[in-house]
């Protein structure tokens, strides 16, 4: 039996993925990764365990999959996004820790940048704004602060060029939809902007190749092609078959990361929402992708369990949040480092309103469920006007995709019927689904289509006026959060 091997090297562990002709998983396997905080709001991987870790899993797998008389048709690569990765590409060794896409180091750079007047230019050109989060200002701290040299051999890429250039033994590349979160990418004319080089300070001749997402980047020493490769939340729009404008799914994972498929042709830029590549095949053809980035969902649970203590696992807060019919008027803002959309404000900080001496553990971690929803309809609700259309229906993925509790709270606001499909690693599965794709594993985008499946949908349940009452709170507790920090 062939299968497609995704590496999934996200943002606190890294997965290889096994993927059967039918969309299933055959195998798998797991290593955590290690994270590191040198300053407040620094955030910091080892580029070496990343790929120790990619090396671990992928023997652990090979291992199961030879024993169960299994081959390997062809290996996909999904990552997190805009983390910045610096190495020599004579030596293979990195030249400073890898700058997650968490770390706000370059808010006042961010903000300088906005001052002076750049951002219509950012958004015009990338589709992006000037935020700490994407991969530019990253790079030229670590060619200024950050002490690496410019030197004939630097590489300056995300995640996907690391992991692919130490897989085929020098294949430096990337493809458009991690492109086009570096703040460097010109998502129109899909290539690396000169001016935007030139306006931040780092050279374009040390960024990698941009190679589509579907189609051959190299092989691997046993003569394993790599064939796919995408960010992971267009990796899990893939996978969740919103193959078609409108389509929409959201992952839950550290953050939350709703995507719509807008089609073809790349769209003005629209207030509160980043507009990127969502992937581009082997035959040139291109699909863009609004998106909604949230940056403390998870994040939030593994703040209750272990800044606050009151539940052992994170698993434990469906649970926890479903023994209250309600948070009692309590409203958690997890801001912890600043919001997203549609609010884009890095000095936003966590705030906690409406506490009582009756407010306790329960309260809280279903205010941090309800948290999660009120952000998710923020951003449905602005991809709707955007689009000039309501989203008719949100798929979901990710680990907190299986939470009941949750999902039913985001259909009673969003107002729309909540899907989980039967796969919920998607963003391993549409990277698997492209490798696939250009090997011929997959026939076209329809047999991917049929290989996604549902298993459960939650409909919405809440009164409207109820749904809109709670969405009013949640917006004026947003209001105090907004410009702690200056």
């Amino acid at each position: 039996m062939a299968v497609v091997v995704a590496v999934d090297a996200g943002t606190t562990g890294v997965r290889a993925v096994a993927v059967d002709g039918d969309g299933g998983v055959a195998g798998w396997a797991y290593r955590e990764l290690a994270q590191h905080y040198p300053r407040p709001g620094w955030v910091e991987h080892d580029p070496d365990e990343i790929w120790a870790a990619v090396r671990a899993t992928l023997h652990e797998l090979n291992e199961a999959l030879a024993g169960a008389g299994g081959a390997v048709a062809a290996i996909g690569v999904t990552n997190q996004r805009e983390t910045v990765v610096a190495w020599d590409r004579r030596t293979g060794r990195p030249l400073h820790n890898a700058v997650v896409w968490q770390d706000r180091r370059t808010a006042a750079v961010c903000d300088g940048l906005r001052e002076a007047g750049h951002l219509p230019l950012v958004r015009r050109t990338t589709g992006l704004v000037l935020d700490p989060y994407f991969s530019a200002t990253k790079m030229a701290w670590l060619l200024g602060d950050g002490g690496v040299e410019v030197s004939a051999d630097l590489a300056l890429g995300t995640v996907d060029s690391w992991v692919i250039w130490n897989l085929t033994g020098g294949a430096y590349v990337t493809d458009p939809s991690n492109a086009s979160r570096t703040l460097l990418y010109d998502i129109g004319a899909r290539r690396w902007s000169e001016e935007l080089g030139d306006l931040f300070g780092v050279p374009l001749r040390h960024l990698p190749e941009v190679r589509p997402s579907a189609g051959r980047l190299g092989t691997t020493s046993t003569g394993v092609p790599v064939s796919g490769v995408a960010g992971d939340q267009q990796a899990a729009l893939f996978a969740q078959a919103c193959l078609s404008p409108g389509m929409t799914k959201a992952t839950y994972g550290t953050g939350t990361f709703v995507l719509m498929n807008v089609g073809a042709t790349c769209p003005e830029p629209v207030d509160g929402l980043l507009t990127s590549v969502a992937w581009e095949l082997g035959d040139a053809s291109v699909a863009y992708a609004l998106e909604g980035a949230v940056f403390a969902t998870g994040a939030a649970v593994q703040w209750l369990r272990d800044g606050l203590g009151i539940i052992d696992t994170a698993a434990d807060v469906q649970a926890l949040a479903a023994s209250v019919p309600d948070s009692g008027g309590v409203v958690v803002v997890p801001a912890f480092a600043g919001l997203g959309s549609p609010w884009w404000d890095a000095g936003a900080r966590g705030a906690v309103v409406g506490l009582t001496k009756g407010t306790g553990r329960a309260q809280l971690a279903r205010a941090v469920l309800e948290s999660i929803a009120f952000q998710t309809r923020d951003v449905t609700d602005a991809m709707a006007s955007a689009a000039g259309r309501p989203v008719a229906e949100l798929r979901v993925d990710g680990g907190a995709a299986a939470d009941d509790l949750l999902l039913q709270l985001v259909a009673d606001q969003c107002g729309v019927a909540v899907a989980r499909p039967c796969v919920t690693e998607t963003t391993a599965l549409g990277a698997a689904f492209l490798a696939g794709l250009a090997e011929g594993v997959w026939a076209s985008l329809d047999e991917v289509a049929g290989a996604w499946s549902h298993q459960r949908t939650f409909e919405p349940a809440a009164r409207r006026v109820a749904a809109d009452a709670r969405q009013a709170a949640w917006h004026r507790a947003v209001a105090r959060s907004r410009n702690w920090v200056e």
